[in-house]
């Protein structure tokens, strides 16, 4: 699965490669501003206005302002294809296929996820399938897996409402005749699964699941948590396969009063802080003003410095390069991993250590959280 959505160029207003057809006229455009299902399996669903914008991927607040189109307030989401967690497949005759994915976030009155299926030929020609929102749900964030005649489409983020924990969904999509159907499959599923990867295993007729989060449905606990486990789709009798079982012990490390974190702004401030490049110190120090209005002080970046050192015998490990906002040291021959994220950091232990040992680091980070943002801190045990 890809994101496309820096696929073609565009610039960060996303007005790039943006002059309309001849054909897109103000009251075509108001026809089709908005996005809607499909009413067959599939329902071809080409339109001028549609095909523009998946040509130049503009984002849709400009595109509305462009037609003068309702407020999407009022109106609703604005069609657009500037999305992520769009997967893209490319098949042997050099066709892309892309399916569904999602413009912006929940906060935005454009926010929208979409359940189509986009077809862009080599010669760039565009077809645009719809489906019924029964037959497919809206997707984001899932596998895409090429087969002889299908793609097998696997998890999903979605909206809140239609997230069942527990459950996996799965899909096939017909290459020849872009038909969906849904895959009941038995076994013991991954759970509501995205942002995964998935691999095809041939001589297994499986496709192999690893990462990614999951939805938990436990509402004193957070609702995403990362899958620690590997997880494997029998095709042929649709059947779930667990692989592992690991006990790893997690936390999420969040401030009491459910306020978001500092800390990417407090980390830059840490790189930027002994550089000797000028345009290096400005930036420090605007991001030491940005703090001091959030924090209502200039944190201790030797805090910041220590806060992945626990009072426990352990040794760094050095950073790789596709991680981002990723700490990891090594305890007894144990990893003890730390995802930064802004409104948590989630602290794992990828093995077996003594308790009085995981309490001590946890602990220490919890203290050294609050120390740093001088806002109270807990831990919660996933």
């Amino acid at each position: 699965m890809e994101d496309n959505s820096d696929d073609d160029p565009w610039d960060p207003a996303g007005r790039a490669n943006a002059t309309p057809d001849a054909s897109v006229t103000p009251e075509l455009f108001k026809a089709w501003r908005s996005p809607r299902f499909g009413r067959s399996n599939p329902e071809r669903m080409n339109n001028p206005v549609w095909e523009w914008l998946v040509r130049c991927r503009v984002s849709a607040y400009w595109a509305n302002k462009e037609f003068e189109g309702p407020s999407s307030f009022d109106a609703g989401a604005c069609w657009c294809f500037r999305r992520f967690g769009q997967s893209k497949t490319k098949l042997p005759d050099g066709r892309v296929v892309l399916i569904g994915g999602e413009h912006e976030d929940s906060y935005d009155p454009d926010f929208y996820i979409y359940n189509d299926v986009v077809v862009r030929g080599p010669d760039e020609s565009i077809v645009i399938h719809g489906y019924p929102e029964d037959v497919f749900a809206p997707t984001d964030f899932h596998s895409a897996t090429l087969l002889d005649d299908c793609i097998v489409i696997v998890g999903c983020l979605g909206y809140p409402k239609q997230r069942r924990p527990g459950a996996t969904p799965v899909y096939r999509l017909d290459v020849r005749s872009f038909a969906m159907s849904a895959i009941d499959c038995t076994g013991d599923a991954p759970g509501w699964l995205h942002n995964h990867v998935a691999t095809y295993v041939p001589q297994e007729n499986a496709i192999a699941i690893s990462g990614g989060l999951v939805v938990r449905a436990d509402p004193d606990r957070p609702t995403l948590v990362e899958n620690i486990d590997d997880w494997k789709l029998h095709l042929a009798d649709r059947r779930w396969e667990r692989l592992t079982k690991r006990t790893w012990k997690r936390w999420d490390i969040r401030r009491i009063d459910g306020s978001g974190n500092e800390l990417f702004w407090i980390g830059s401030a840490c790189m930027f802080k002994d550089s000797g490049n000028g345009q290096m110190k400005k930036m420090f120090e605007r991001n030491m003003e940005t703090l001091e209005k959030n924090l209502g002080f200039r944190p201790d970046l030797n805090i910041y410095v220590d806060l992945y050192s626990p009072p426990v015998p352990h040794e760094k490990i050095p950073d790789r390069k596709d991680d981002f906002r990723v700490r990891r040291i090594s305890v007894n021959g144990v990893v003890v991993r730390y995802n930064e994220e802004n409104r948590a950091v989630h602290v794992t232990i990828e093995g077996d250590l003594p308790t009085s040992t995981t309490d001590a680091i946890v602990s220490d980070f919890v203290n050294k959280l609050t120390t740093l943002e001088q806002k109270p801190y807990e831990s919660i045990r996933l």
